[in-house]
């Protein structure tokens, strides 16, 4: 007998908030502010680590020792040049072309060109992924410099990858990777920080397909790029933060509910987490860049979006990473469609974590699909469904 089912059903929309498998990866603790990655705390790794230990801890599970962190390095910096057909076709892209579209597209044309492509052992796949967190710096570097009918360069071995993250930021002439000379030359980034992990389908026999399913996040419409729309929110303002038209733009903003500008997080519901590490180090930024005043117009633009929401909506919202990424991203010298790529190279080696650990069942009995189920609410011709009309005898519009 048909089990009877009362409608319309309850759903989380989203799924939000709603768990749905096991994980080592990652903790989120969102009332306490608490991130960690592999039971390290955020803030440890930030103070502590380089961009190249987190990356080994997440897909390897340890922290490296010396001898092992500087294999891993050696292993990157010799997997970051891209093959040649691999940029070929990037070239033929329209130069109006979404960096983060020019970004996944790459990815599958870096899998046929993946030496170890089919080998189906954790090594393997620990291969490809190092091989991915290595080259997609380099094909973002390359697509600002094609896109401005330039030649792209190859990425020079004496950097390590955390350096070679920030090379798409302003260049000396015929310098690779050398931030402007006004942009803080030597500042390292902290893409570290930005690795959120979120869970992404599985399938097929490299990283890389799943990872640019999961990448096209950064191109929703629901979600886009907090980074890049945070910039814009902040540009409204900065000749005019007298008048306050900075404060009039995001009390129109919030009052439409607009919390996608770097607030509301999705997971953390305390100030206490990644984006107090990225504030510290924008300031340091400005301290340096003469530029501060990014950073006093995005605490007017948290102080006035705090305050409407509270005062509309009855809500406690504080800001998350992405933030404060805009200013630090800005004053670094990369160009605002390029906040997207680079956010998502930082996230590359947590996606490939969890990449593996579903394959592998690390944390689980056995790998398993997420199937989750829609509800089917279209009753265009009633219970019974619609008659099939022949074309012949379908009525013109």
């Amino acid at each position: 007998m048909a089990e009877e089912v009362c409608y319309p059903r309850v759903k989380n929309t989203g799924l939000r908030g709603v768990p749905v498998a096991d994980t080592k990866v990652s903790y989120i603790d969102g009332v306490r502010g608490e991130l960690q990655y592999r039971g390290y705390q955020i803030q440890d790794l930030a103070r502590y680590t380089t961009y190249e230990e987190v990356a080994f801890l997440l897909i390897h599970g340890q922290l490296p020792s010396r001898a092992e962190l500087e294999a891993f390095d050696g292993r990157l910096r010799s997997m970051r040049p891209v093959p040649p057909p691999v940029l070929q076709a990037t070239a033929l892209r329209p130069r109006t072309a979404s960096p983060m579209d020019v970004l996944q597209g790459a990815v599958p044309f870096l899998a046929d060109h993946d030496s170890t492509l089919g080998g189906n052992s954790k090594e393997a796949v620990r291969a490809q992924s190092e091989r991915l967190i290595a080259q997609l710096p380099t094909v973002v570097a390359a697509w600002k410099r094609i896109r401005s009918g330039e030649r792209a360069l190859d990425p020079r071995p004496d950097l390590p990858t955390r350096r070679t993250s920030c090379s798409c930021s302003r260049e000396e002439p015929g310098r690779a990777g050398r931030p402007h000379p006004g942009r803080v030359p030597g500042s390292p980034c902290r893409p570290h920080v930005q690795r959120v992990h979120l869970r992404r389908p599985r399938g097929g026999k490299h990283p890389g397909p799943p990872l640019r399913i999961g990448g096209r996040s950064g191109r929703s419409p629901l979600r886009g790029s907090p980074r890049r729309r945070q910039h814009r929110g902040h540009e409204d303002a900065p000749g005019d933060r007298q008048t306050g038209k900075g404060r009039v733009v995001r009390q129109s903003q919030a009052r439409r509910g607009r919390e996608d500008h770097g607030d509301g997080p999705r997971g953390l519901q305390d100030p206490r987490s990644r984006a107090p590490i990225l504030k510290e180090f924008a300031l340091e930024l400005g301290e340096k860049t003469g530029e501060s005043f990014w950073i006093d117009i995005a605490e007017k633009v948290r102080e006035v979006t705090q305050a409407e929401l509270k005062a509309r909506r009855g809500q406690e919202i504080y800001p998350n990473v992405d933030f404060y990424s805009a200013a630090t991203y800005y004053q670094l010298g990369i160009e605002p469609d390029l906040f997207t790529p680079v956010f998502a190279i930082g996230r590359i080696a947590g996606w490939c974590a969890h990449v593996i650990e579903e394959k592998f069942a690390e944390a689980q009995e056995k790998p398993a699909l997420y199937r989750p189920e829609a509800e089917y609410i279209g009753d265009y011709c009633g219970p019974q469904g619609c008659a099939f009309v022949p074309l012949g005898a379908r009525a013109s519009a």
